[in-house]
Order: structure tokens, then C-alpha cells, then sequence
């Protein structure tokens, strides 16, 4: 197994070659560039390795812009001190986000993942956007604390039809229709939800795609949908200036 650290801080690389010697003593081709530029360079004039380990941010940039500069189609374990790189960790190949400082357990588990889904039964290509799935969801909100009067009851993520925003009130309404108060705002759930799961249609809206029962067209080149548990007040149109972008995310 050939494995490249891509990594700008020397004790940082050295300890990752120690905790994967330490992980399994068999792993023996690891090589380390510690750029963006010395990575692309180095993923140009070598055979793709089988697994890359890279911190986010370099000394010359993001480590995203490697990806956009070389046409690499492997796995990637992406390691960082912030949170805030999740969301573009997983549009691109990346198996797994660790939180430095990286953990032996944490490592462990990484590889283990990677493991799992190369094998050479196994086509990556095709197993690949299932695995991203799975470790896309440990990062967004699974469940949420919604008030109806003076009782609260938890709400599971896959069991919301849509959130509504009502002046500054946001309500959770689920598949049957039971609607929530939450405290929370669009903007927020922007951040907390699954992009790949939930669409903010308008100002007032954010829908689970599981939730949509059909769509159809309207006015202006707009569109309508049919959402589960929607009241007879609710309607959800997508603006023309909108359609473009939820076709893309309705097909991805």
C-alpha cells in the first residue's frame, strides 16, 4: 500500500508516519510533500498513490486546490484544526475528516473505512458516493427538539417534510404534518442540514427531497412542488432565477 502525506508541518508529518507504522508495519511506501505546488508535482511525475492523507490549509493555499489542478480519483483522508472545510471535504473524494490533533483511534478508523470499500472485488468509482454519504451524514444534524404548547418531543432528520420561516418564527413540519417551533433560523439550518438531503427553495422554505411528492410546472418558468404534510396555506414555488440550481441538486 502506498501512502502520501500531504503536509506542511514537519513534526505533524513525522508523527502521521509514526502512527501508521504503528497501525500496521506492512505499510512501508509512505512519501510526504508539504505544498500545494510540491503535491502536484509530485502526483504528476509519480504513479497515483492509494490513499492521501492531507492537511487543508498549506503554506501555499488549500489543499482543494490540488484536486483542481490534478485529476485524482483515489480516496482522500482530509486532517485539519477546523470544522469549517467539511461541507467542500465531501464534494470531493474524501473518505474521512479528522480534527487534529489526530488521534491513533481516529487514524485507525479511517483506515479501516478505507479498507472496507478497496477491495479488489469492489469497484471504488461505484461504492464511493455511498461511503461519502455515510461520513457526510456523522457531520450534520441528525435530530432536532421541536415545542408543541408546553410539550418538546425530538424530531429525527429523516422523518422532516420541510422548515418554514414565518416573519422571524421557523416551525419543523414532519411527513404526517405535526408542525414544530424550533429555534432556529433558515440561515442556520443551512449550516446544520445535509445539502445533498435538504434544498432552501425561497426565503420561507427549506424541503427533504424525501418529502417531495412531485413537481410540476408554473408560472413565469417557475416551478411547484407537492410536499408531504404541507397544509393548504403552504406553497412552495421555486423562483425562475432558482430552477437551474435545483435541477442540479435534484440530480446529483
Amino acid at each position: 500500500m502506498k501512502v502520501l502525506i500531504v503536509e506542511d508541518e514537519l513534526l505533524a508529518a513525522q508523527r502521521l508516519q509514526l502512527m501508521i507504522g504503528q497501525y500496521d508495519p506492512s505499510i512501508r511506501d509512505i512519501y510526504c510533500t508539504e505544498s500545494v505546488g510540491e503535491t502536484v508535482a509530485w502526483l504528476r511525475q509519480h504513479p497515483a498513490p492509494d490513499l492521501i492523507l492531507s492537511d487543508i490549509q498549506l503554506s501555499d493555499g488549500h489543499s482543494f486546490d490540488i484536486f483542481r489542478r490534478i485529476a485524482y480519483k483515489g480516496p482522500v483522508v482530509f486532517t485539519t484544526a477546523y470544522d469549517q472545510y467539511a461541507m467542500e471535504a465531501f464534494r470531493l473524494f474524501s473518505i474521512d475528516y479528522i480534527l487534529k490533533p489526530v488521534t491513533a483511534d481516529a487514524l485507525a478508523q479511517a483506515f479501516h473505512k478505507y479498507k472496507e470499500i478497496v477491495t479488489p472485488a469492489i469497484d471504488y468509482q461505484q461504492v464511493l458516493p455511498r461511503v461519502q454519504q455515510v461520513v457526510a451524514d456523522e457531520g450534520f444534524k441528525s435530530r432536532f427538539l421541536g415545542r408543541i404548547g408546553q410539550r418538546l418531543q425530538f424530531v429525527q432528520a429523516e422523518d422532516v417534510s420541510f422548515f418554514q420561516a414565518d416573519n422571524k418564527i421557523v416551525y419543523l413540519t414532519d411527513k404526517q404534518g405535526v408542525r414544530y417551533l424550533i429555534d432556529y433560523t433558515l440561515e442556520k439550518l443551512e449550516q446544520l442540514l445535509n445539502p445533498k438531503l435538504f434544498f432552501r427553495l425561497n426565503r420561507r422554505y427549506i424541503v427533504r427531497y424525501s418529502a417531495i411528492e412531485y413537481i410540476k410546472p408554473h408560472l413565469n418558468s417557475r416551478l411547484k412542488l407537492e410536499v408531504k404534510g404541507a397544509g393548504r396555506e403552504d406553497e412552495f414555488i421555486i423562483s425562475r432565477e432558482r430552477v437551474a440550481e435545483f435541477r442540479t441538486w435534484a440530480e446529483a
